[in-house]
């Protein structure tokens, strides 16, 4: 892209909600830059700041609603100019939104994404708030010439738009549209980009990424991209994260356990075990399936390192279906989980439904599945002390204290492995011993070459 004339203009841009929407923020992020604005850190020192939401659940709203309150709170002082609220909740509550918010001055859906820059200018200028609502928001998205916010050699590369699924707790199909696969081409060439740029790690994002090529009628999608991928010559690793259980079939596993860049490390939300809690949760797997899968995939792939998330308290939720859930996971042994609370969001199915579950039984829920977990997280954290490790350095600071993960760390959202005498530089990989632990995290040695 050439560059513009820069403009006067300090914008502050807040990135907020999971990995899909980091890509959206960091194309947004490249489009203020590429405009000619200048990027500040934290709103005080902004005319402008741009917040990109989340609205998945409650707790993500309300998040951006106090990143929201945040930057209003600096405008009033007179450091901030304008408010620009962007995202899945803009998407999701439209014009709603400035009556949540006061003190907005702008909210944009998500087909307006690639305009962001065109909009910051226009909201400067304007005395009125105003939406910028796209009358088509679900087309595909290309997701090249991104400003990434994190290390260079880790990116996400997100494969499909929306979802198809009809989860009775989800809003997703109703703010991202139905499932749409982006064209391998597109997919391959922000892929070369991210990797020419320096990126050796690929994280692979969808809402269902086993669903790729499916709508194009492509016949093992995502297995002939993965399979394309691996062919990049300077990539060494691509991670699948968001496999829905149902996907998971024979010639995804073996194309999983055949590659030598594909790490051996699954993302696979099941929400639930119970038979009638999965149907009422209108998901197409039951109790049976889950296991047979899990043992298929140990059995094809012995190192296979498994996350998954769940939903405690969804409405009629017994007792007794909830130690099922339990049980299950104590049988499996997750490498990582992440449990949520049921929320009935609005729009959704399940937040009609009667025999809602009291919150302080959802907590105390979360609290006893959570402590399960945690045991079987450091009991296996446990048993790797002694073990050798091949470690991707993600940082490393003045005292030699490194940051990285092994194969079965995703980026930000599992443990890392605190890396004592690093002399490696970021983006490289180091043999390293583990020495002990330290929470969920591991500590690790860097072994001589």
């Amino acid at each position: 892209m050439a560059k513009k004339k820069q403009n006067n203009a300090i914008i502050c841009f807040v990135a907020l909600g999971c990995p899909k929407n980091i890509v959206d923020s960091e194309k947004m992020l490249a489009e203020i830059a590429q405009a000619g604005f200048l990027i500040a850190a934290e709103p005080e020192n902004a005319d402008v700041v741009v917040i990109n939401t989340c609205g998945f659940i409650a707790p993500a709203k309300d998040e951006a609603l106090e990143a929201i309150k945040h930057a209003v709170h600096c405008k009033l002082n007179g450091a901030v100019k304008k408010v620009i609220v962007a995202g899945c909740l803009s998407e999701r509550l439209g014009r709603q939104l400035f009556d949540q918010a006061d003190g907005i001055d702008a909210v944009v859906g998500l087909g307006q994404r690639d305009n962001i820059a065109r909009i910051i200018k226009k909201t400067i200028l304007s005395k009125q708030p105003a939406t910028f609502l796209a009358q088509s928001p679900h087309k595909i998205s290309d997701d090249r010439d991104r400003l990434l916010i994190g290390p260079r050699h880790r990116a996400y590369l997100r494969i499909s738009e929306g979802c198809n699924h009809k989860c009775s707790f989800c809003t997703i199909p109703a703010i991202r549209g139905s499932f749409r696969s982006k064209p391998e081409e597109l997919v391959l060439a922000e892929a070369a980009e991210l990797v020419s740029a320096g990126a050796i790690e690929l994280n692979i994002i969808a809402q269902d990424t086993t669903h790729y090529g499916r709508d194009l009628k492509i016949k093992n999608g995502l297995c002939k991209l993965l399979q394309t991928l691996e062919q990049i010559n300077r990539l060494k690793w691509i991670r699948l994260m968001y496999l829905c259980p149902a996907g998971i079939d024979e010639k995804l596993i073996e194309t999983i356990a055949t590659s030598e860049k594909i790490v051996h490390y699954l993302d696979i939300p099941i929400q639930h075990v119970n038979s009638k809690i999965l149907r009422a949760m209108r998901r197409t797997d039951t109790k049976d399936q889950l296991q047979q899968l899990i043992e298929k995939l140990r059995s094809a792939i012995p190192d296979c390192l498994l996350r998954t998330t769940v939903i405690v308290g969804f409405p009629s939720e017994t007792d007794r279906q909830f130690d099922e859930l339990l049980d299950f996971i104590e049988w499996v042994e997750f490498d990582a989980l992440g449990c949520f609370k049921f929320y009935p969001e609005s729009g959704t199915g399940a937040a009609e439904m009667s025999a809602q579950v009291p919150e302080e039984v959802k907590q105390q829920r979360l609290d006893e599945l959570m402590l399960t977990q945690q045991k079987i997280a450091f009991a296996k954290n446990k048993k790797r002390i002694g073990g050798k490790l091949t470690c991707l350095v993600d940082s490393v600071d003045d005292e030699g204290i490194g940051r990285g993960r092994f194969y079965g760390q995703a980026p930000d959202i599992d443990s890392i492995c605190i890396i004592q005498n690093c002399s490696a530089k970021s983006g490289h990989f180091i043999d390293a011993k583990v020495v002990g632990t330290k929470d969920y995290d591991l500590l690790v040695r860097q072994m001589e070459s």
